[in-house]
């Protein structure tokens, strides 16, 4: 426990810690259980129903880039961290050639516009992930 976590009660610190890690396979008839996942560890940081929505719809489209370049029978990844009032998410797959998303594409305008903070980088083995993160709005 550092001193920065010392003071703060045991519920805070834990949400400061959470990661959720989900393993599927690259197929797209998978994607609901992740969407379904999205939209209940934003809901548990209080996003609203807008946010979770947009948030349900930019992990759909960050999972068809990926999918798009995935090895056939490998599985997709997404790592959630859940850091206070902000979801940072990170889906990744080991791909045929190794080469991030395009960013002058029309879907990564989309993505870009409904999580804010949008990333993306080649890994060890081709393995290549787009990076997602989005605050809760204040009210």
């Amino acid at each position: 426990m550092t001193e920065d976590t010392a003071a703060m009660p045991a519920s805070a610190e834990a949400i400061l810690r959470d990661m959720v890690i989900v393993r599927l396979p690259a197929a797209s008839a998978y994607l609901s259980v992740l969407r379904t996942a999205t939209a209940g560890l934003a809901a548990r940081l209080d996003f609203t129903l807008d946010e979770i929505e947009d948030l349900r719809i930019a992990v759909d489209e960050a999972c068809a880039m990926l999918l798009a370049q995935a090895v056939p029978g490998t599985d997709l990844e997404c790592e959630f961290e859940l850091t206070g009032d902000a979801m940072r998410i990170a889906v990744s797959v080991l791909t045929v050639d190794g080469r991030e998303p395009s960013r002058d594409t029309f879907a990564w305008t989309v993505l870009s516009s409904l999580a804010g903070d949008v990333d993306a980088y080649v890994g060890a083995d081709d393995k290549v992930s787009v990076v997602l993160q989005i605050g809760r709005a204040h009210v």
